[in-house]
This record gives C-alpha cells, structure tokens and sequence, in this order.
C-alpha cells in the first residue's frame, strides 16, 4: 500500500510540476482572496488583524477545492481512472497518494500565504509549534475529505459545482478548528489551541481512515 502511495503521489507531483497549473492558477487565485479581504478591511486594521487566521484559512479551503478539482480532472480525461483500476495497485495507496499530492501542494501554498499575512495584514507570527501542527493536520483534513469526495463526484457531468458543494460542509469544521488554534497561537484569544488541535486531529483520523477503507468502492462505482 505504502509502495503504491508513493507511486501515485510522484505521478500525481510530476503532472503538476510540468502543467505548472497550481503556480499559474491556484495560487495567484488564494493570495487575489487575501487581496480582496485585505482591501475590504484596509481601514479596520485591528480587525483585519483579528480576521486574518480565518481569511488564511478559507483561501487554502478555496485553494484546496481547486487543486482537487484539478487532481480529478487529470483521471477523468482519457479514460486514465480504468488505467488506475486495471494497474493492480492497492486503492488505498491511489487515495493516499493523490492525498499526499494534493497536501504537499497545499503546504507550499500555506507557506506563501502566510508570508502574504504578515506582508499584508501585519500579522506577527507567534506560538511557532502550535500553528505549524495546526498547518500539517488541517492540511491531512483538506486533502484527505477532498480527494474522497472528489473520487465520489468524478463520474458525474457536474462535478465541478457539485464537489464544493459536498465539501464545503464537511471541511467547515476544519476551517472553524484550525481558525481558533491560529488566534490561540497568536494571541488574539484567550482559549486553548491545543484542545483544537485535539479536534482537528479527530477529524484527520476519520477523514484518513473512511478514505483508505472506502476509496475502493468509490473508485468502482464512477
């Protein structure tokens, strides 16, 4: 399964690196979002500081339907899901895989973003720990539930509007955990971000195991 992981993952990685689709598209797209949010706050600044964990957090959420959209579109064109189905590798390792993809993409996403808080939104950047596991875990999340539902909807004609529309409330607690474990690590609240974490690590589990043990079926039925 591992091996497998590894082999979908680097196929998935290599497309990517020469479409350059996910540096031409969705990243310019996530920090536009920054933009707009910072324009609209520009007068606020205190306020634009209290909102910034959570337009950090739904610029990846917006970034991470693209890249999964993007990731399904590949397997969907030229019939290339039969080829995954006839190769003999284990649809747990394809869903680790193209999970493991659509994360490390994602992780090089949030490191831009979060230079765009800083240089946009002032934001100094404390509690170093806490917001890295944040980072790492909600990442699993988004891209664990999104390339299960993205198999899901792949064989339908509009799976381009239904695919938000399925994940968008699935991942909404993830956005909501992740957020508050940032104005923890930050300072702008006064809970405890590490029970957060707990959460979103809750999440991460279900989301991973569902998907490692449903991709099968999932993949078969599109």
């Amino acid at each position: 399964m591992w091996r497998d992981a590894v082999l979908v993952a680097a196929k998935d990685l290599r497309i990517e690196v020469r479409a350059k689709v996910a540096l031409n598209q969705v990243v310019p797209y996530a920090l536009v979002v920054l933009l707009l949010f910072g324009f609209a706050f520009d007068q606020d600044r205190p306020l634009l500081e209290q909102a910034a964990p959570g337009l950090f957090w739904m610029a990846v959420l917006f970034a991470g339907l693209l890249s999964v959209q993007r990731s399904f579109s590949v397997e969907a064109s030229d019939g290339a899901i039969d080829g995954l189905r006839m190769s003999g590798l284990e649809p747990a390792g394809i869903f680790l895989g193209k999970a493991a993809a659509v994360a490390v993409q994602l992780v090089g996403l949030e490191v831009l973003l979060t230079l765009g808080i800083v240089v946009l939104f002032h934001t100094r950047l404390a509690g170093a720990g806490l917001m890295l596991a944040t980072a790492l875990i909600s990442t699993a999340c988004v891209a664990a539930a999104g390339v299960a539902y993205g198999a899901l909807s792949m064989g339908l004609r509009v799976r381009e509007t239904l695919l938000p529309m399925l994940l968008a409330p699935v991942l909404a607690p993830v956005v909501l955990a992740a957020t508050q474990a940032w104005r923890a690590a930050l300072g702008l609240s006064g809970g405890d971000g590490w029970r957060w974490l707990g959460l979103l690590g809750c999440f991460a589990a279900i989301y991973l195991a569902g998907g490692t043990i449903g991709f099968g079926a999932l993949i078969e039925e599109t």
